[in-house]
């Protein structure tokens, strides 16, 4: 489990929150670059709240997309094996099942939240 007690899938790949599979960052980054990435994410992620007309939310979610993407989180999988892409799919109803089934009552509890 992370810091934020949310299930990690044992390859490493996603985490469950909320009942759904979402991709984790990309682990070949290096922390200067990820926590650049974070706070160009953050940034991004005001300048939605903060907008004051479409035209501008339109702007910053292209830039939560692109900070998302230099991520690893959305857009092409960081992994090499050919495995697909399972974000936002019920842990449940993807290649993760038997892992899922087999956590105990707590650990899928802190999934749906």
């Amino acid at each position: 489990m992370t810091d934020t007690n949310y299930p990690i899938t044992p390859d490493g790949r996603y985490f469950v929150a909320r009942s759904r599979l979402w991709r984790r960052s990309d682990p070949s980054l290096t922390d200067a670059e990820r926590d650049a990435r974070v706070r160009d994410l953050m940034a991004a992620r005001r300048a939605v709240r903060d907008a004051a007309d479409d035209g501008e939310r339109r702007a910053a979610r292209e830039r939560v997309q692109t900070a998302k993407v230099a991520l690893g989180e959305r857009g092409p999988v960081w992994w090499c094996d050919g495995a697909p892409d399972e974000s936002r799919r019920h842990p449940a109803n993807s290649r993760y099942a038997p892992w899922w089934a087999a956590l105990d009552a707590e650990t899928r509890d802190a999934g749906t939240r």
